[in-house]
């Protein structure tokens, strides 16, 4: 495996940083806890190209690898400190964006890339159901073929983008059709009758990343909104799993990286008993383990993206999105005892990324799905 990266990657990943810390940051305290997003720097990450990255050059995208792209979101998470925001965008690049460009017509991707691309349009993925998590393809909402498509009808939940959604990318059942292979995916544009956003969803933590019920009540979808052929759902569904895996906490290393130098820096400069806490072995220790987590968590990361280029990477994904998941935690949970009463009160913005960082041991595939995956790929 070769990490060496280019000159040109190395550029973006610092291009990404420094428009994230000048452009992104803006009144996040005040946001996150009204649980705001902020539609001006969706625009402005898609002016910055991030809403492009994984889609090919001719259809207008940035046409990047998973590599190239996991520096990006790495950069982004060094510079902004608005998790969801960046939760929000990995959301519609790696679970909308990508089937568009993997199993879309040709008229569906020129319909809906080019505003999802530009920021116009924000996207959303629909497939956890009230009795379907984990157990993705024990989904209950169906889809009925009439004369006019398919009807929808079913409750989809703990929808990311749902209450600010333009498009959605909504997975159901045919009647009556094996689990893996009875399932497809359908466009549904927002107004559609029978499509309901309810339910907004208040959160531990990502708050600026709206979430919410959505509910399918006789929602007639015409054939052409169907993703794929009938029945590919489950391909679609995985298809992206490398991608999304590799990628969706990219922007945790650069979050990881910035919480090890600000932690670097508290204990340099807060002095108890006479002399900087750095010097007492308890807290140097915290810091040490930071550093080690982050720098496995990297490697792990770039392996799967790596791999993925080369065509394969199931294990190394889920290994990757287990451990960088769960040590995005411990790092937080070590900064805020590091900072003490302090690194507990909302204004140092300490405690802020232990609630973002615990929702990542869940979204994506839980920690123990993760751990079921590799279990399955040793033999077990």
């Amino acid at each position: 495996m070769d990490f060496s990266l280019s000159a040109e990657q190395r550029d973006l990943k610092a291009a990404a940083a420094a428009f994230a810390q000048g452009e992104l940051n803006h009144d996040l305290p005040e946001r996150e806890r009204a649980g705001k997003f902020s539609r001006a720097a969706w625009e402005a990450c898609a002016r910055f190209g991030i809403q492009g990255l994984p889609v090919p050059t001719e259809l207008g995208g940035g046409g990047v690898d998973i590599l190239t792209a996991v520096l990006v979101m790495e950069g982004l998470g060094y510079g902004c400190r608005d998790n969801g925001l960046l939760f929000s965008l990995n959301a519609q690049l790696w679970s909308v964006e990508l089937p568009l460009v993997k199993f879309g017509t040709e008229a569906q991707r020129r319909r809906y890339l080019p505003g999802l691309m530009s920021g116009e349009l924000i996207g959303v993925h629909a497939m956890t159901e009230p009795e379907s998590g984990s157990d993705a393809f024990s989904m209950r909402t169906r889809a009925q073929r009439t004369d006019e498509g398919y009807v929808l009808t079913g409750t989809k939940q703990y929808v990311t983008n749902a209450p600010i959604a333009d498009v959605m990318l909504i997975f159901a059942a045919h009647p009556d059709a094996p689990p893996m292979s009875g399932i497809s995916a359908f466009i549904v544009e927002k107004g559609t009758p029978g499509l309901t956003v309810t339910r907004h969803m208040e959160k531990m933590g990502l708050r600026t990343s709206p979430m919410a019920e959505v509910v399918l009540d006789g929602c007639v979808v015409p054939e052409e909104n169907r993703v794929g052929p009938e029945g590919a759902g489950g391909a679609i569904f995985n298809s992206t799993m490398v991608w999304e895996r590799s990628c969706i906490l990219a922007g945790a290393l650069g979050s990881m990286q910035r919480q090890l130098e600000t932690c670097v820096t508290y204990a340099r400069e807060r002095k108890q008993f006479g002399q900087p806490i750095g010097n007492f072995q308890a807290v140097a220790g915290k810091v040490a383990d930071m550093y080690m987590r982050l720098e496995a968590a990297r490697l792990l990361v770039y392996q799967a993206a790596w791999l993925g280029q080369q065509g394969a990477a199931v294990a190394e994904a889920a290994a990757a999105k287990l451990f960088t998941s769960e040590a995005w935690v411990a790092s937080s949970l070590d900064a805020v005892q590091l900072h003490g009463a302090y690194g507990y009160m909302t204004e140092s913005g300490v405690e802020r990324e232990l609630r973002d960082a615990v929702a990542s041991t869940i979204y994506s595939g839980t920690s123990e799905i993760q751990r079921v995956i590799l279990a399955r790929m040793l033999g077990l």
